[in-house]
């Protein structure tokens, strides 16, 4: 089923995630690739897990790790593009061999980095507590790189974001196993819906 807008699913951690959100239509899937980050993944897991899924881009998330240990990283998966957690210098950037995004702060809705050829999109998350959204501040951050905004698993604000704004695509959390086999998708279902083309 065709949705609104492509759909980011970050860090997913599980076979069960990785296949539904396939299946479903998502257009990316993130891994935590670096050992610094809470619920890092080793590159095994990752190869194995992207070994069951098809169709979807598969991007690293990385916030530590050096360009050189990135692009080793990124090679040995297979990686499609890596999510960087924060901002870097240009020239770094320009080391790292995959496509790169990087994520924005949500109160740097003012004053996004300035790049010249890189990164080739922002990820930003919104606060659970955010109550009005600033879409003009938004809208000119999306016409500098392409935006993928992340309104946690909030079908209806999923929806608005998606027919208000010129968005790259939404980003979505993925979640963790009940216990290996079981998942309960009642939230990102509910997402997925909000978000198909009618």
């Amino acid at each position: 089923m065709p949705h609104l807008v492509p759909l980011l699913i970050r860090g997913i951690n599980n076979l069960s995630d990785a296949r539904y959100c396939a299946g479903m239509g998502a257009d990316k899937l993130t891994f935590v690739l670096d050992p610094a980050l809470p619920d890092a993944l080793d590159t095994r897991t990752v190869k194995e897990l992207a070994g069951w899924v098809a169709g979807v881009e598969l991007i690293g998330e990385f916030d530590q790790l050096s360009a050189a240990e990135i692009n080793a990283v990124a090679a040995e998966c297979a990686l499609d593009a890596v999510l960087l957690r924060r901002p870097r210098p240009e020239a770094e950037l320009a080391e790292i061999a995959p496509p790169v995004y990087v994520e924005l702060a949500a109160e740097s809705t003012q004053h996004a980095p300035e790049f010249s050829s890189v990164p080739v999109g922002w990820v930003m998350e919104l606060r659970a507590e955010t109550t009005a959204i600033d879409t003009a501040a938004l809208h000119a951050i999306a016409q500098q790189r392409p935006l993928w905004l992340g309104p946690g698993l909030n079908p209806a604000l999923a929806h608005e974001l998606a027919t208000q704004l010129s968005l790259a695509g939404l980003s979505f959390p993925s979640g963790d196993e009940v216990k290996p086999g079981l998942r309960d998708f009642d939230q990102l279902e509910a997402v997925f819906e909000a978000l198909e083309q009618d």
